[in-house]
């Protein structure tokens, strides 16, 4: 499965839906899940995002999908990032095979 950064910010309507209901932020983790991804890490964050999470799909697709899902809902504007692991980049450079290739 690939990585992925989706930082997110609240938009007003997801501020107050918060507020209102914060058990909602596992409740959203659990969709992510039913489309076929999986948050592997979350984290609350002051400055320009409101909330990074780092989250596993099997393809590109899935997580744009997932990201216009989320998005469309009205609550949270999304910038998701494909990650390299430090490692696989650093074997890469180095002419080697990653992913098993």
């Amino acid at each position: 499965m690939a990585t992925y950064i989706m930082l997110s910010n609240l938009t007003e309507y997801g501020r107050k839906t918060l507020k209102e209901r914060p058990e909602r932020l596992k409740e959203v983790n659990k969709e992510i899940e039913s489309m076929g991804a999986r948050v592997k890490a979350q984290y609350a964050t002051m400055g320009g995002y409101d909330f990074v999470n780092i989250i596993e799909a099997p393809s590109n697709e899935v997580m744009a999908r997932l990201a216009v899902e989320l998005g469309s809902r009205g609550t949270i504007q999304i910038t998701t990032l494909p990650a390299i692991a430090v490692d696989d980049f650093v074997e890469m450079l180095s002419g080697n095979s990653v992913g098993g290739d």
